[in-house]
């Protein structure tokens, strides 16, 4: 599948099946994520992979009782080493960093024919203290992974006219 391809039909999955997502799999989409670029090369971050039931299930209830959360076979925590550290733009690198790298981990996992969705909606305290994050550390996003139970429909988008400029911001 070409990268194109994989953005064209790349869909927010909310629904799982309960099949186990393949190691080979698995580790392909790490992989990605590994492999994407960061401010200053430094890749100040982590993946916590979780699989176990009851972890998931908490993680669910942590997400704003978001059911599919825990009922995806996998739940991956992108989590944030150097939440401080802001880069000359006055831009917090880990949230370029970390998005840069979901993307990548979004994009690889519709080549694998799973689906994940982008879990922003979480308490941050109640992840820290289920998956053991020390508390310096900021967690990003939280990933559902696995086979998708349905086909969402893609979302309306706006125009290319619509967002973007060229030489100078207009509105």
């Amino acid at each position: 599948m070409d990268v194109h391809t994989a953005i064209r039909t790349r869909r927010s999955v909310r629904a799982y099946r309960s099949d186990p997502v393949p190691e080979e799999s698995l580790k392909k989409i790490l992989e990605a994520a590994r492999l994407a670029p960061s401010a200053a090369n430094r890749q100040q971050w982590k993946f916590v992979v979780v699989r176990d039931p009851e972890k998931r299930k908490q993680l669910s209830q942590a997400a704003h009782h978001q059911g599919f959360v825990g009922e995806a076979p996998v739940v991956i925590a992108a989590v944030a080493l150097e939440p401080e550290r802001v880069m000359s733009c006055e831009v917090p690198a880990y949230a370029v960093d970390l998005a840069i790298a979901v993307d990548h981990i979004t994009l690889a996992a519709v080549e694998e024919g799973l689906g994940t969705c982008w879990i922003g909606a979480f308490s941050q305290e109640e992840v820290k203290r289920i998956l053991n994050i020390p508390s310096r550390y900021k967690v990003v996003a939280l990933l559902p992974l696995g086979f998708p139970a349905d086909k969402p429909k893609a979302k309306s988008r706006k125009k290319l006219e619509e967002i973007v400029c060229y030489e100078t911001f207009t509105e």
